[in-house]
């Protein structure tokens, strides 16, 4: 199983220190929140550990290698993000923002392929948009978009999986809804799950 770890993580926007020498260690095979008031800076040590936002002192590191050595493609062949209120292009239907998860793993010697398309389908079954695969993204429900995006993140097929405030702005059920496809996730797919909650 993958693991992720910080150390000594001081992060930064511009003049203004939002962490300072931070260390921790998540456990793989798990499902860890970041809880705390907001501006605390639970997203931005989100952001620190998936390469969103370099460092200004310590690292990141994944299966003992700094995630800033790594290739784009391997780091996220194995770590998948989601960050907070993603938006996607007009029109674009479920099918396509999901399969959009498999470009880590396309290069110009092998483009789709069969293994593709079947984590691909799996991923919206999975996450229960299998039956709308064909509506544009932005004609759904709340809940029903972001499972459409988490099914994304789970087509590219990654051990650890960040989320941030996967639940902000929906109603209890689609939490509800959104929380347990988490823990399902976790629990019967072995998926190392971090997310940020308010």
């Amino acid at each position: 199983m993958s693991s992720l770890s910080a150390f000594d993580l001081t992060l930064s926007y511009e003049q203004t220190t939002i962490l300072r020498d931070l260390s921790v260690v998540l456990q793989s095979g798990r499902m860890t929140a970041l809880v705390g008031p907001n501006g605390c800076g639970k997203s931005t040590l989100l952001r620190g550990l998936s390469r969103l936002l370099r460092p200004v002192r310590g690292q990141v590191v994944l299966d003992g290698r700094d995630i800033w050595t790594m290739p784009t493609k391997t780091l996220a062949q194995r770590l998948g993000i989601l960050t907070q209120g993603p938006v996607a292009p007009e029109g674009l239907t479920v099918y396509e923002l999901v399969s959009q998860g498999r470009y880590p793993h396309q290069n110009w010697l092998q483009q789709w392929s069969v293994e593709d398309e079947r984590i691909t389908r799996e991923a919206m079954e999975i996450t229960g948009v299998d039956g709308f695969a064909d509506r544009a993204v932005d004609t759904l429900s709340g809940g029903q978009r972001q499972r459409a995006w988490i099914a994304m993140t789970l087509a590219q097929d990654s051990q650890i999986i960040l989320l941030d405030e996967p639940t902000t702005f929906l109603d209890l059920a689609y939490q509800i809804e959104v929380l347990d496809l988490l823990h399902d996730l976790n629990t019967q797919r072995g998926k190392t799950i971090v997310m940020v909650r308010r």
